[in-house]
């Protein structure tokens, strides 16, 4: 098994941890200290060495933050964790603080009325981040001290970084060498007169270079540092250890080998204007130029769009790998409702079968994050992880919700379908019905070039905002390429400006949740594509779906669907039988039939 049910934190952990930081930072002189989720990367995912955040509080979604001080510890969480943290965390100790509504320098304005000094890991945060802290500080006694991780210096048994290995990745599923995407991309550096980039998105540099790593489990990237210069040639800041001569071999010699140790010094001797992404490199990059006296240039990691903007290659591998993905999920949810009836299972079982279906196709190299498998009142928990303790029994009545996906060398995958237990009531069904008329709307948006994420979000919130229901988290986020099954910049959310653009891979997702009671999502992947001109011959996108998995009928009020979601459903569902029925059992082809008649 890929994935543990081992309880990887408990809320009474937390208060002695406190304790220990607290004196910490008494003997330090600070009156605050800051604790990211991220990693110097920035990363959603992190290695089990970053597992700060959760390691202190016992939290353990993948965002969020804590701020804590000698009298007050706030946890800051959004809309997706707001129901999970109250069960992760010793509310005695630790107060759940909604994020963004509360800005961080609002709250710290109420627990800090005298001021004092807030510490911070320079490599745990961006210049962005600290910034707008500084700004909303201002006027106040309150500052801002760059210290070592108080953390870590706590943290007896940290576990030490990661050491994966970093391996070639074929260029034929690329559909680039990295010498081309090198060019291309200095020459964007050179256009913008910038002598240099600093790189410090691991996936970022996963894809500017052909390569994958292991240092993220579930994320197929490598931990280190690079910089990018004018002239295409690249210095990657990188542990020897993790590099064989095969690498050596793929990299070439325009490739500089450095240690990590020394980006530090690398940083300093770099001259002309250098580009650095505000939101994504930590502040430490900016002391370390500022302190050599280099110039520099505030600009988007310029390897961002390119890497989203999917690669003809890139995207025939991800519709290969979603009909073997697809073909795994059918086989399982064959199983699932054979099983049901006459055998009692739990959301471990459920678990473990989904993986056994996906690596049973001899391709699976991970599971792409851990597998959400939310049954009853656990489905309504957004980012739900079963553990033993939490584990529960399937009921008859009860709606299970299961978001889960693969890593395969040629693509990535994510996928959630809501099933059925039994018969289940109608206020279950009524919803489970808004909720796909909103996926609908979003897989047949068609929009003129330019338009963002923000400018579609609506048409998956609108039959549930015509109800007074609404769900806490985005639409849609970005998906790589055998790479992070996060990804930015595309959205599909209220807060994205970015335009979509052709190639980009993304999820479509509406939900709704009950706290208590149930969840519902509905998920397929969606790659943006040109769309007909149309009357006014105007320049137009849409989706193309890439997700082929039936959605369960017996959730659908029929009555609540116009002609046109009918239609779109049933064509769906004709899709899916013609690509996923040749690749399953003959058990699963029978009950793929019936999963798929028309409505």
């Amino acid at each position: 098994m890929l994935q543990g049910f081992d309880t990887p934190t408990r809320p009474e952990n937390g208060p002695p941890r406190l304790a220990q930081l607290r004196a910490a930072m008494a003997q330090e002189g600070l009156a605050g200290f800051l604790v990211p989720r991220a990693d110097a990367h920035q990363g959603e995912y992190v290695a089990a060495h970053d597992e700060r955040l959760s390691w202190l509080t016992g939290f353990t979604g993948s965002a969020g933050f804590a701020a804590i001080t000698l009298q007050d510890a706030g946890v800051f969480i959004d809309g997706r964790y707001r129901v999970q943290v109250k069960d992760q965390v010793d509310l005695d100790h630790f107060a759940p603080v909604p994020w963004p509504e509360t800005k961080l320098a609002d709250w710290l304005r109420e627990v800090l009325p005298e001021g004092g000094a807030v510490g911070f890991d320079p490599m745990l945060h961006t210049f962005d981040q600290i910034d707008q802290l500084l700004k909303g500080l201002e006027g106040s006694a309150i500052t801002l001290s760059q210290t070592a991780n108080l953390v870590d210096a706590i943290w007896a048994d940290q576990p030490a970084p990661p050491m994966g290995p970093i391996t070639p990745y074929p260029e034929t599923l690329a559909g680039e060498d990295h010498d081309a995407k090198r060019a291309r991309i200095a020459a964007d550096l050179r256009a913008a007169g910038h002598s240099a980039a600093v790189i410090t998105l691991p996936d970022s540099i996963a894809w500017l270079l052909n390569v994958r790593g292991s240092d993220i489990t579930r994320n197929p990237v490598p931990h280190c540092f690079s910089v990018l210069h004018d002239n295409g040639h690249l210095t990657l800041f990188a542990d020897p250890d993790k590099m064989d001569d095969e690498l050596r071999a793929h990299l070439g010699p325009d490739i500089t080998l450095r240690p990590p140790n020394a980006f530090g010094p690398g940083l300093r001797s770099l001259t002309g204007v250098v580009r650095v992404d505000r939101t994504s490199a930590p502040i430490w990059v900016t002391g370390q130029l500022n302190e050599a006296g280099v110039e520099m240039d505030w600009g988007q990691d310029p390897c961002i769009l390119p890497k989203a903007c999917k690669s003809s290659a890139e995207i025939a591998g991800s519709i290969e790998a979603h009909l073997r993905d697809g073909a795994a999920v059918v086989e399982f949810l064959c199983w699932l409702e054979a099983t049901l009836p006459h055998t009692p299972l739990t959301e471990i079982d459920v678990v473990t079968e989904l993986e056994s279906a996906r690596a049973a196709t001899k391709r699976l190299r991970d599971i792409s994050f851990e597998t959400i498998a939310g049954t009853g009142p656990n489905g309504a928990i957004v980012h739900y992880r079963v553990t033993r303790d939490t584990n529960r029994t399937i009921q008859p009545g009860d709606l299970l919700l299961i978001d889960s996906g693969g890593q395969y060398l040629d693509g990535t995958t994510d996928i959630t379908r809501t099933i059925a237990v039994g018969d289940v009531g109608a206020e279950e069904k009524e919803c489970f019905t808004l909720v796909l008329r909103g996926m609908i709307a979003i897989s047949r948006a068609q929009w003129p070039r330019g338009a963002a994420g923000r400018d579609l979000d609506a048409l998956a919130r609108a039959p549930l905002w015509a109800t007074g229901r609404d769900y806490d988290h985005g639409t849609g986020h970005g998906v790589g390429a055998y790479l992070s099954v996060h990804e930015g910049p595309q959205r599909l959310s209220r807060i994205s400006n970015v335009a979509l653009r052709e190639g980009m891979i993304l999820s479509n997702e509406p939900g709704y949740y009950r706290e208590g009671a149930f969840g519902i999502r509905i998920e397929n992947l969606i790659v943006v594509q040109p769309a007909d001109e149309g009357i006014d011959k105007r320049d137009m996108l849409s989706f193309r779906t890439l997700t082929f998995v039936p959605i369960d009928r017996r959730l659908i009020d029929v009555g609540m669907l116009s002609n046109d979601e009918r239609d779109w459903l049933n064509a769906y569902h004709q899709k899916v039988l013609e690509h996923i029925s040749p690749r399953v059992s003959e058990a699963a082809r029978a009950w793929l039939l019936g999963a798929c008649a028309p409505i």
